[in-house]
Order: structure tokens, then sequence, then C-alpha cells
């Protein structure tokens, strides 16, 4: 196969520019432009169609190389580098490979057409033809094992085509209609046709937009359009550099005619989203998101993820005058997006925060009046739990538009669930705390023990935050309670790292104990993360590491996140992280200001999420509003007891500890028990 085949790009449009040579007139039979009068009758504009199914099908036809179609038909050879001699200006490379016990030696000028010449020797050996898809018929992919492939006048079955026709119900090739048998046949006896797979017109089904088959689907973007148009050569348009010197690419490929872009963080990932691009538009062919990662996870659509994104900094842009506010600083911030499905025009954010520390043990509380952790992603959820409480509160009025008003419906068997369609995102600035974080490739971490070493020993190993600082370090203690006296006299306070608890929420929802009592669980759909985001490594602890967790009850599961970074992050402030935190709730006018040491507002008084508040709220729903479990007599008065209602939510709480347990991960520490045993006041 020569150099200058396998660089040509054939396509309808080079036909229409290029028709069909003379030679292959003269196979063909008499050349049309001899004809002196119309084509007699009976054959008028059967030659037309000839020439009309030609121009149709021979895009197909995609000049492969020696090695792309030896390794089609013999996968997994190893080529190995026999010598090398000549002058050093004129150097002579010898490359052996082994195929079907005989070894094929090939030389040239270099290694790469040494192994070459090595692949066409190979394919001399057992395949006659010319290229790859006549080598599988001979290889035993055909129905008809003595049909002779390497004659131009032989009368091919109908049946062998059939296979490759194009269902007449396939919306996915409007251009390219079905086309009889009889006239592939004759096409093929004049020679018109070498090889025509025809694999994307007939695989093609009545679905609206191509599937592929598993294979093809783990296949990069690339390099399935390469196969489909060989020769392709991508253009860098742009390259940016944004603050903390992080690049952006924009690369572009023009295909049939058409120019397709895509931008990305480096060029491989540009690349990739410009040849998706090219494949949905050109072929209806979808891929999942391809970004490079050793593991497989689930990813959101770009564009989804950077308008939630957007939409987050813009209400925090709103509630700090533009970010002059005092309260504008923080090194992490978080939000909570609703959207039916992923309409982005009816999204909502209902819950934001900031902020980066936890509270001194000194001010732990045994009255349910302080926050203990005031980490971003930490605070937006007890927000997003006082916007439940708001919603389930609608079901209190007599009122059936408050009814209807509430993202809650009520179930006939008791308790409430979430109206269908209704999803919940989640942004969050800066990977999470914890093993997350300590493993991004993006990041040399100032976490405690943070050598090669450490990392590897306690790769998705639980974490814990820091009393009064910043960073993670290892679960190390064996007892999973603290006591409220060892914390009072100094030992310090601990709290289990943002990773951890994502995880977590993974799978017993972000709703917590109280609320389980009156509703299912409810999960994240996505997270989308600013900066030093790998979404593979972030999707290995948030759900892989509790694989084996085992059956889990009715209308709790492991939840499969959706995945994201954003096309511009935010560049993280420098300096010093401040000592508060804030908070807003949809339904709600300004940001509350909590104090990250103590745990409570500026001014002393107890935040609107601290457990106390809740606590209230939830006990002013309790006896009014249809419960999940069945009522067991009058409504516990202390907060501990409160929370044992919901008693599937207790016991797969258990059975997720167990499994960081069972799978090495540490023990899931928990606060001293005295600070959940308070009475309602």
């Amino acid at each position: 196969t020569s150099s200058a085949e396998v660089k040509e790009n054939r396509n309808i449009g080079n036909l229409e520019d290029h028709p069909i040579s003379s030679s292959e007139k003269a196979r063909g039979g008499t050349s049309s432009s001899k004809r002196k009068r119309p084509l007699e009758e009976g054959n008028s504009g059967h030659f037309c169609k000839l020439q009309l199914i030609w121009k149709k099908v021979s895009w197909s036809v995609t000049p492969k190389n020696a090695l792309v179609q030896l390794h089609e038909l013999k996968p997994g050879l190893q080529y190995k580098m026999v010598s090398q001699t000549g002058p050093v200006h004129a150097p002579v490379f010898a490359v052996a490979v082994e195929v079907n016990g005989l070894t094929f030696e090939g030389t040239g000028p270099t290694k790469k057409k040494a192994k070459m010449r090595a692949a066409e020797l190979a394919l001399k050996s057992f395949v006659q033809f010319p290229n790859a898809c006549q080598a599988h018929f001979a290889m035993g992919n055909c129905i008809n094992p003595s049909t002779d492939f390497t004659s131009d006048q032989a009368d091919f079955p109908d049946t062998l085509f059939k296979e490759f026709e194009p269902s007449t119900h396939s919306e996915d090739f409007s251009v390219y209609k079905p086309v009889n048998n009889e006239l592939l046949s004759t096409a093929y006896r004049h020679g018109r046709l070498l090889c025509h797979t025809l694999d994307l017109m007939g695989h093609s089904k009545q679905n609206k937009h191509k599937m592929v088959s598993k294979a093809e689907s783990e296949k990069n973007p690339v390099v399935l359009l390469n196969e489909l148009r060989s020769g392709l050569r991508y253009v860098c348009l742009s390259e940016t550099v944004e603050k903390q010197h992080i690049k952006s690419f924009v690369m572009a490929v023009r295909v049939d005619g058409r120019t397709f872009e895509g931008s990305g963080r480096s060029k491989k990932l540009a690349k990739g989203q410009a040849a998706q691009a090219a494949l949905q538009a050109l072929f209806n062919i979808r891929l999942p998101s391809h970004i490079p990662s050793r593991s497989k996870c689930n990813h959101l659509p770009q564009d989804f993820a950077d308008s939630i994104y957007q939409m987050v900094v813009q209400k925090f842009q709103e509630l700090t005058d533009n970010f002059t506010s005092t309260h504008a600083r923080h090194k992490t911030l978080a939000g909570i997006v609703m959207t039916k499905g992923l309409d982005i025009r009816q999204a909502q954010v209902i819950a934001l925060s900031s902020g980066t520390k936890c509270i001194n043990g000194e001010y732990i509380n045994d009255q349910g009046l302080v926050v203990n952790d005031c980490h971003a992603e930490i605070v937006a959820r007890r927000a997003f739990v006082h916007f439940l409480y708001s919603q389930l509160e609608l079901h209190l009025s007599k009122r059936r538009e408050d009814w209807e008003r509430s993202i809650f419906v009520r179930l006939k068997e008791g308790g409430y669930r979430l109206r269908e369609n209704i999803l919940f995102h989640l942004y969050v600035s800066t990977s999470p705390c914890g093993d997350a974080r300590l493993n991004s490739p993006y990041e040399i971490t100032n976490d405690l023990n943070s050598s090669k070493h450490i990392v590897r020993k306690y790769r998705g190993h639980l974490r814990t935050k820091i009393e009064s600082g910043e960073g993670t370090i290892p679960v190390r203690c064996h007892n999973a309670v603290q006591t409220w006296d060892g914390v009072l006299l100094g030992e310090q306070l601990i709290t289990m790292s943002c990773t951890d608890k994502l995880a977590r929420w993974n799978i017993l929802g972000l709703q917590g104990a109280l609320l389980s009592s009156f509703i299912e669980p409810m999960y994240l759909h996505s997270i989308i993360v600013g900066s030093l985001c790998h979404t593979g490594h972030l999707s290995r602890v948030m759900s892989h590491r509790i694989e084996d967790i085992g059956q889990l009850p009715a209308s709790y599961r492991r939840n499969q996140l959706l995945l994201s970074g954003v096309s511009h992050a935010e560049a993280r402030q420098p300096g010093k992280s401040p000592g508060f935190s804030v908070n807003w709730i949809a339904g709600t006018a300004d940001l509350e200001v909590i104090n990250a040491t103590t745990g409570t507002r500026s001014c002393g008084s107890p935040s609107r999420l601290c457990k106390h508040m809740l606590f209230s709220r939830w006990a002013k729903l309790y006896g009014k509003l249809s419960t999940r479990a069945p009522s067991h007599g009058d409504m516990p008065s202390v907060y501990s007891e409160a929370k044992l209602v919901a008693q599937t939510y207790q016991s797969v709480k258990q059975q997720l500890f167990k499994a960081f347990q069972k799978a090495g991960l540490g023990t899931w520490v928990k606060k001293p028990p005295e600070q959940d045993q308070f009475l309602l006041t």
C-alpha cells in the first residue's frame, strides 16, 4: 500500500469533482463519452444509477496502510528490532514480525518504514486482496468460502450484500437511500465497486442517534473519526494562558468541507472535542464524553457544567455587591442548583456558601447551637436541608396552590417524594478536601505527611480535617467515638473530610436522619469542580471505594454521580483563608455570616443552620405531615432520639461504615454523643 493511497481521503465531494477515470470506464464497458445516441430502452438510466451508487458509497473505501490491515486481521503482534546497519547519516533498520508461525523481516531508512515493510510482506503471505475488508472475507467472514474475490467478473450472490444493506427505516443517514442488490451486483461485475463494507449504513437502526458498539464506545473520538475519514489534519487556532498559568487551546478540523472546533486545557482534549462535534454532526454518532483517565466515570455535558458554574458565581456576585463586600473574600465557594432535567433555562440556585474551616474544640456545644463544620460544601448541604424544610412546610397549608408549588408530592403509602425530573447539582470551586484533593495531579498538597510513599499508602483512605487549620490527615484512631471530656481537656476535635462526607451522601442522601422520616433519600445528580479537578479519581473516591457495600434497602442506592470540571475555572484568591463562612438560601434576603472558629454568627447568636434550629422545624412537621416510618407515639423530645425515628436510614449508615472498614479504609469517627443529647426549647 503506497503512502499516497494511505493519505488519500475519498469522499462524495472528491468524486463529484473527479469523475470516474477512463481506465475504470473501460472496465465497465463502452465509455459513455463515446455514445453518439441515448441509451437504449431498458438500459436507460441504468448507468446513471450505477454512477450514483458509486458516488454515494465510495466514501466508505478508506485505504489503510499495511500495519493497520495486519493489526485488524492479527491483533496483538509483536514487532522486534533485528539490526541497524549502514553509516550514521544513512542507517538501514531491520524489523521482524512473526505471523502464522513464519517470520517476516522488513528493512527501511527508518524503524517505521521497516515495520511497515515487514507488515506488507506478512500480508502478502496470506492475503491476495487490495484492502482489509476483502481480507476479512478471505478469513472466513464470507457466507460462500468458494467465492473467487480475485476475479473482476465474479457474480457474487445477492445474499452477500444483505448484511450491508441499510435499513429502510433508518433516519440516521437520510442522504443514503437503500439500493437494490441487483444494481450492487452489477456494479461489482462492472468493476465499479472494489469493496464496500457500508458498516455505517448497514448497522444503523431506528434509533435517533447511532448507537455504537461497546468496543467503539471506548474509542477516542479522534481515533474513530480517523477510521471514517483518514488523513485529517488538526490545526491549533488559538492558545491562551489564563491566571495561574492555566492554558486553553482551540483546535479545528475540516471534514467533508465543514470545519469543526473544540476547546480544552490541552491540545489532546481540544482535538477530542472537535472530533466529537464532527462525529455527531456528520454521522449522528454520540460517544460518551471522552476525558482520559485511568477509570471509567460519567461526565456531565461541558456546556451545562459551565452554565451551572456561571449561575453560582453570578448569584454570589449579586449578593456581595459585585464582590465589593468584605464577606465576598473566600477560598472555596459552593452552591447547589436545581434543574428540571438538564434544561438550564429553568435552573435555580437554591443554596450558596463559602468557607474552609471547622470549629475549635473549646467551643463545642451540647445544646446544638453551633455549626461544627464550616467548609463550603458542608454548609451548602445544610442550607439545602433548610430549603427542603421550606418545601415540606408548604404541605401544611390548606391551599392546593401551595402544595403544587412544593417540589414534593405525597405518597399513598405515606411520606413524600421528589417530583419527577427534578435534579440537583453541586458546584465547588476547588476539589473537596480529603482524598479527592490529596491525589489531584494538579496540586502539590500541604497536607501533613504528604510524601509520595504516604500518599500511596493511604490512597482512598478515610481522612479527617485539621482543627482550626486547613488540610487533612488519614484516620488513625481505632475508636469510632470521641469523648466530650477528652475534647474539652485539649484533644483535637475530629471532623471527617469533605470527600468522605460526599461519599456518605452518595449512599444515604443529602436529607439527613431527621428528614428521612418524611421523605425518600435525595441524591445529587452531578458535581462540578472548578479547580484542582481530577474527575477520574473523584469518581473512584465517591463510589468505587464502597462497591462492596452490598444490597441496600428500597429507595436507597449507590448513587452514580455525573462529574465535570469547568472550561475556565475561577482563580483562587491569594492570601490567608478568611475565618468566616457565609450562607444564602433561596427565599431568604441576605447572606448569613458564621464565625468558623466559634460556629455561631458574628453577633454570637446561633445560625439558622445549627442542629437546634433544624430540629425545631422538624418538630413542627412531626405529627402534622405523613411520615414514611410508622409513628411510635409522642414526638421525641431529645435530638438524638428524633434521629432514630428513621430506622432504615440508621441501618444503611451502619452498613456504610462497615463497608469502609471491610475495604481497609479506616473507621468513621463520630463526634462526642453528648452534643446530640439536648432537649428542644
